[in-house]
């Protein structure tokens, strides 16, 4: 399907709009034509659907700034879509992942929650439920990030670009174990590498959180995880660090030595994510484990650690209410310290795009009654939700949130996501963000390709050193 606009500087806002509404079609931005494309006083939108029905708005410039302006057609344009499809957004016309960023800058501007709620409601539509959702989250991120080291603190990311095998819905840089065995000892030197560049270039800042993640660092053999984290520790003060997590992430990887391993140097917090308790859909996926093995993993994670997440996704093909009910009834007897629950993006990157158009009768879909399923779980835990994010092409538009007990939050899932503390990556595929005292952030990044990082180290370092000089 396609779309016409007056203004392409509008183009990401407006494909990520309607994109929301047609999920499974190919929207493609054209520019209007050339007689209303310089109208400087109002802007024009024309979607063109599957069923050849067209609809038109034009929207009067009043003055606005540009982000006023931004708003008002978004608004203008989300009607006429949701008359078209007869549905309703939870987000209303909001396209960014980070959604709790404007409740909390409310927040931290003493706005009261009625100011925050009409604004959210007036400005993109937003349901009662999100903002609810959002800006109750971001009290407790608020919380949360005053009790770090503000701008001494900083964080660090470990990057494992390591799997056993690549799940079908997965765009994350991995690449599998069996093939680079035989590297990956070279790999963890160049780690090292960047552990003696931080351990120089940080010396005077505080760590507040060390994540390593993946792939899946537990693909690293015991000696390897041993070499590793020894080396951090070694090289880096963590006396001030709050939380270090390791991604066990897939059970097939686990075992008891690497649970040592990982005790041993200090690691507080794994996570094990089985993504579904359904034995087939695992199979679909490409997940090389069983239900029962993901029970073993945990059990013996639990010999080891008190504070363990689990991964779960909502919207995987073909599941249906009562397979999420079956998997929310077996995590709960499983008793986690925090879930994190994914709702299912369909990505170009990943094999599942392909798979779902070669597979129609084959459906990704998140009903109310999902949902409902999922709040009602994390009540019986004991758990609230503490961070949200948001993908393109989520099914149902919904968002992934993070639930946790007291205390047993991911602090680096909230720094992450909120943008408000240096970041600094290391491994192939990372990126490293810098965040300034006044809110800007400049990036850089690793290279993706393992054998290319491995060669080109020094270059990786040297990116760093001129962006943090």
């Amino acid at each position: 399907m396609r779309i016409y606009i007056s203004d392409l500087s509008f183009s990401y806002d407006l494909h990520s709009l309607t994109k929301a509404f047609f999920q499974s079609e190919d929207v493609e931005v054209k520019e209007w034509g050339s007689e209303i494309s310089n109208n400087v006083e109002a802007f024009y939108y024309r979607v063109e659907t599957p069923d050849s029905e067209v609809r038109e708005v034009r929207v009067e410039n009043c003055g606005e700034d540009r982000p006023q302006f931004k708003n008002k057609i978004k608004r203008k344009v989300y009607i006429i879509l949701s008359e078209l499809t007869g549905r309703t957004l939870p987000w209303g016309t909001l396209t960014g992942i980070r959604p709790t960023k404007l409740p909390m800058s409310m927040i931290l501007d003493k706005k009261s929650d009625d100011e925050i709620s009409t604004f959210l409601k007036d400005t993109y539509l937003v349901t009662d439920e999100k903002i609810e959702l959002s800006t109750n989250i971001a009290k407790k991120e608020v919380g949360i990030l005053e009790s770090l080291h503000g701008d001494r603190g900083y964080s660090i990311y470990i990057g494992i670009p390591f799997c056993p095998t690549t799940c079908l819905y997965c765009s994350f840089t991995s690449n599998a174990i069996a093939k680079w065995r035989d590297r990956v000892d070279e790999y963890i030197n160049c780690l090292k590498k960047e552990i003696d560049y931080v351990s120089e270039q940080f010396a005077d800042k505080v760590i507040d959180t060390v994540y390593v993640g993946g792939g899946t660092p537990t693909t690293l053999l015991p000696y390897q995880i041993d070499e590793l984290m020894s080396y951090v520790r070694k090289k880096l003060d963590l006396s001030s660090c709050r939380e270090i997590t390791v991604e066990a992430g897939r059970p097939d990887s686990i075992t008891e030595d690497k649970l040592v391993a990982l005790l041993r140097n200090g690691v507080t917090r794994i996570s094990v994510n089985p993504q579904t308790m359904n034995d087939e859909t695992l199979k679909l996926i490409g997940r090389a484990h069983s239900v029962d093995e993901f029970r073993k993993a945990f059990a013996l994670a639990r010999k080891y650690f008190d504070n363990i997440n689990t991964d779960l996704i909502l919207g995987l093909p073909g599941e249906d209410e009562a397979k999420v009910k079956y998997t929310f009834d077996e995590i709960a007897k499983l008793s986690p310290d925090s879930v994190t629950i994914h709702s299912m993006a369909i990505k170009r990157a990943a094999h599942m795009d392909e798979y779902l158009k070669a597979h129609p009768e084959i459906k990704s879909e998140i009903t109310d009654g999902m949902l409902k399923l999922q709040a009602d779980c994390m009540q019986s835990l004991g758990m609230e939700p503490y961070y949200l994010y948001r993908q393109k092409n989520m099914t149902g538009n919904y968002e992934n949130t993070g639930y946790s007990r007291p205390g047993k939050e991911g602090i680096y899932n909230i720094l992450i996501m909120e943008e408000v503390q240096t970041i600094v990556a290391l491994g192939a595929g990372t990126v490293t963000k810098r965040v300034y005292g006044d809110g800007r952030i400049e990036r850089c990044d690793n290279v993706k390709d393992v054998g290319l990082y491995i060669s080109k180290i020094d270059e990786m370092i040297e990116r760093k050193r001129q962006l943090f000089n």
